[in-house]
């Protein structure tokens, strides 16, 4: 299915649907620098609503040890949170909370997908959890809380002279 048609998000200026190679078909966002940067990160709908998303492991993602460093995998999950709230957020959110275990590596080369459920979307919160796997093998489990972020007004000048 791929087709993210419930979201307000479908419209987003910044949404990418890559053209060729492993992701051809899946979807980024080109708007956060530090996503695009240290990604590139993409996400996908599935036949049954589920957001899938995923990863390749490269040289830039790994630490001094050869594993994928644990700031890869925590920026990663974030991606996730957002991805998997997209047909729910009706809008833009920032993340307010995550929580994270890190239970195996992965390496260069390995891809790494994230599938995440949302908990328990309220008017202004959404609740996530979430896992990172490699093939059967766990790498990483998350939870995190999304909120909804209103359109503020520009401030009003103030045009006392005091």
């Amino acid at each position: 299915m791929d087709d993210l048609t419930k979201s307000a998000f479908l419209n987003r200026p910044d949404l990418h649907v890559e053209t060729e190679g492993e992701f051809a078909g899946w979807r980024t966002w080109s708007r956060d620098n530090f996503e695009t940067h240290n990604g590139p990160f993409y996400h996908r709908m599935e036949d049954d609503g589920s957001i899938h998303c995923a990863f390749r492991v490269q040289t830039k993602h790994l630490n001094g040890m050869k594993n994928i460093h644990g700031g890869a995998f925590m920026s990663f999950a974030d991606y996730c949170l957002s991805a998997t709230a997209t047909p729910v957020l009706q809008g833009p959110g920032v993340t307010v909370s995550f929580a994270c275990e890190f239970l195996d590596a992965a390496r260069e080369g390995e891809l790494v997908k994230g599938l995440g459920e949302i908990t328990r979307a309220g008017g202004s919160m959404i609740f996530l959890r979430g896992l990172l796997t490699n093939g059967a093998r766990k790498l990483f489990t998350f939870s995190g809380t999304l909120k909804r972020v209103k359109p503020r007004m520009p401030p009003v000048a103030n045009n006392d002279p005091a």
